[in-house]
């Protein structure tokens, strides 16, 4: 039976972390996500299952740890908000050019620069574009509730190995510090260097080369021709990954002549607003991409013969209304409503912007 908890979400995801057989997690204290790395340090995971936990001295540190920690084909994870994540992108790119699978945790802050500890979700480019340098993606999940928070640590590990490759939860700060019940799931036992092997092939540094060639994980190569066919490489990894790992949640979307496009804390406003404007009359459904990237392209487009406008909320100056845009091949009215500096929009002023932006009232 699950145990059932009133947890922060901030705490939850640690407790998942621990819950999920993680090896080792590496991080640098940074408001709005503080609260991960004081509940590993409280809970002493090492007692219970063995889990490395280590304040690193910067989130550039912490991240070169992940590094070398993932090449051995451990399951290692780190947490920061806004600003400690732009400090990691050097090391991202490194980690995605290497193909090692890790799990890193965004607990999104206003900015830019250092802004404000409020929530935001003004990270979607760096996340979903490329924070870093060359061609590579993260794969991006975003949670809309602290049980999401719990749910998407052992899928982001699942998806992490399965590719090898960097999986991103991109939470915010209302998400991070408030509080919901929560079921967690039973403890998941740590993976052996054999069981990694056999489930997801045999490319770990394990210090046993027993029987096979050394195996070399490193980012470099410097003749032309080998980088170009593996960059192509990551391309045919990327096909796969938009081809079959797509995920969304439609509510109220059948009858609907609007819909709103909304993620994370934003799409549990805009379940309010659906609310609202259905009891005026207004037949509004709400479509939320869990993953931003995959990004559900597809989805959204055989949508648009059946309806009149799309609104995109979201707690920026609007940057996933791209990816909207781009969905419906501008064959329908999208237009983009949100709010910016740390402040939530109100399920109110979002019926309101629908009616004055899409439907022209």
């Amino acid at each position: 039976m699950r145990e059932i908890k009133l947890m922060k979400g901030n705490e939850a995801i640690a407790e998942a972390f621990i819950r999920a057989g993680v090896d080792a997690y590496f991080g640098y204290p940074i408001t709005p996500q503080s609260e991960v790395i004081e509940y590993l340090m409280y809970e002493e995971p090492h007692k219970r299952t063995g889990m490395v936990v280590l304040q690193a001295e910067s989130e550039i540190a912490a991240i070169n740890m992940v590094y070398g920690a993932a090449c051995t084909g451990k399951k290692v994870v780190t947490s920061s908000s806004s600003p400690g994540i732009s400090l990691m992108q050097e090391g991202i790119s490194y980690i995605a050019g290497s193909e090692v699978p890790c799990v890193l945790v965004n607990v999104v802050r206003g900015g830019p620069g250092l802004g404000t500890i409020q929530p935001s979700q003004a990270d979607y480019f760096q996340s979903t574009k490329g924070g870093g340098h060359g061609d590579y993606h993260l794969i991006v999940i975003a949670p809309s509730s602290v049980q999401e928070m719990v749910d998407f640590v052992p899928l982001a590990f699942d998806l992490a190995f399965k590719y090898r490759n960097p999986v991103i939860i991109q939470s915010d700060g209302v998400i991070g510090q408030m509080m919901e019940k929560v079921e967690l799931f039973e403890q998941m036992p740590r993976m052996t260097n054999e069981e990694i092997k056999q489930k997801y092939d045999d490319w770990a540094l394990t210090g046993r080369t027993k029987g096979r060639e050394h195996n070399i994980i490193t980012s470099l190569d410097l003749v032309s021709e080998r980088q170009e066919k593996f960059n192509l490489k990551l391309k045919e990894k990327y096909d796969r990954v938009e081809a079959e790992e797509v995920r969304y949640e439609k509510i109220m979307c059948d009858d609907a002549d609007y819909i709103f496009v909304a993620y994370g804390s934003s799409s549990r406003i805009c379940q309010k607003s659906v609310k609202l404007a259905r009891e005026a009359g207004i037949k509004v459904g709400l479509f939320r991409p869990i993953t931003l990237y995959p990004f559900p392209f597809n989805e959204i487009k055989q949508m648009v013969p059946h309806l009149k406008g799309i609104l995109t909320v979201e707690m920026s100056l609007g940057q996933m209304v791209y990816d909207v845009k781009a969905a419906v091949e501008y064959r329908i009215l999208v237009e983009h409503y949100g709010r910016v500096g740390g402040m939530i929009p109100t399920p109110e002023a979002i019926v309101d912007a629908l009616k004055t932006k899409i439907i022209g009232d």
